[in-house]
């Protein structure tokens, strides 16, 4: 490999993204497969503490200055541009969420390097890299090589453990000076919504439900199954549609991504769009009708039957263990 591979990290409000780990473990990877050095960027201002944290990187690096507390996809394109070829860097890791999506093709373009966007998975094939990017909201996957292993890869959040990017060992970083053009574009003012509902990206707990509760009287019956497990009701996109959950409460791709130690789906098919936001949960048991439902494929345990046959005396059972304790 010609050169190392950057990671750039993602924070807001002074707090890293699971993201960042998230890339950081897949680049680490890459970079032993490959001999090449793992470098960390951090952008931002006063943020030189965010960089103790990142230390699996061989080299962390922070572009600290003032007016960059949340600098436009522009200015980001345009320092990470003079960033790569001061460090020769072949291979760029972005995160593909809301907050970093629009650098990617950007930098693309300033740097004249291809860009993978949705990227799911990665490997190394006799000193190339491979990547799997998700097209049509996951319903094809296709492979994609870079010449020379050297472009910009935005890597889809959820699709990677960030266990594996997470380091004991504390950073020592080193400041970058980088010019750069005065953006036309200013940050003003983060607007925070207010908070009515739970965050259920925070739950240890899933209780998610599909259409195959039939009407919205039945989804008192998940809400006493959560309550009893001390968890949460979330929904595939039918159920929110009908307006049986609030929005906050949907699963997926135009949902949320979540990884709880428990995903328990009642009557949810699992389309592609779905199966994108809790397809890392730790233990996923749904409970289905048809048992060719595209959920069991990635089940560690599955029930094949009706849910209303299986969720009441499930509900009593719980009830009667905790009474015994």
């Amino acid at each position: 490999m010609a050169g190392g591979i950057l990671v750039v990290s993602e924070h807001l409000r002074l707090e890293l993204a699971d993201i960042t780990f998230e890339m950081l473990g897949a680049g680490k990877k890459v970079a032993d497969a490959l001999g090449a050095p793992l470098y960390s960027v951090t952008i931002g201002e006063n943020i030189a503490p965010l960089a103790l944290s990142l230390g699996i990187a061989d080299t962390v690096c922070v572009i600290d200055r003032p007016h960059l507390s949340m600098p436009s996809p522009d200015t980001i394109a345009s320092l990470l541009k003079g960033f790569i070829e001061q460090k020769g860097i072949s291979l760029t890791m972005i995160g593909g969420t809301n907050l970093s999506m629009g650098i990617g093709p950007l930098l693309s373009m300033k740097c004249q390097l291809p860009f993978i966007n949705f990227c799911t998975a990665l490997r190394v094939e006799e000193g190339t890299i491979v990547f799997t990017s998700q097209l049509f909201g996951g319903k094809i996957l296709t492979d994609i090589c870079l010449s020379d292993n050297r472009g910009i890869v935005s890597l889809y959040p959820g699709a990677f453990p960030p266990e594996g990017g997470r380091s004991e060992r504390t950073a020592a970083h080193e400041s970058v000076d980088i010019p750069v053009e005065e953006s036309k574009i200013a940050f003003k003012r983060f607007i925070e919504p207010e908070a009515g509902d739970v965050d259920i990206a925070r739950q240890d707990v899933l209780i998610a439900i599909g259409r195959g509760i039939q009407n919205q009287d039945n989804v008192k019956l998940a809400e006493e199954l959560a309550e009893i497990l001390g968890g949460v009701v979330c929904g595939s996109r039918p159920v929110i549609d009908q307006g049986w959950l609030p929005l906050s409460r949907q699963v997926g791709k135009s949902g949320k991504i979540v990884k709880p130690r428990l995903y328990l789906a009642l009557g949810v098919s699992g389309a592609p769009e779905h199966i994108e936001g809790m397809q890392n949960s730790e233990l996923i048991i749904p409970i289905n009708t048809d048992p060719g439902a595209p959920i069991f494929g990635l089940a560690h345990f599955g029930v094949n039957e009706d849910i209303f046959d299986i969720v009441p005396p499930l509900i009593e059972a719980v009830k009667a263990r905790k009474g015994d304790r």
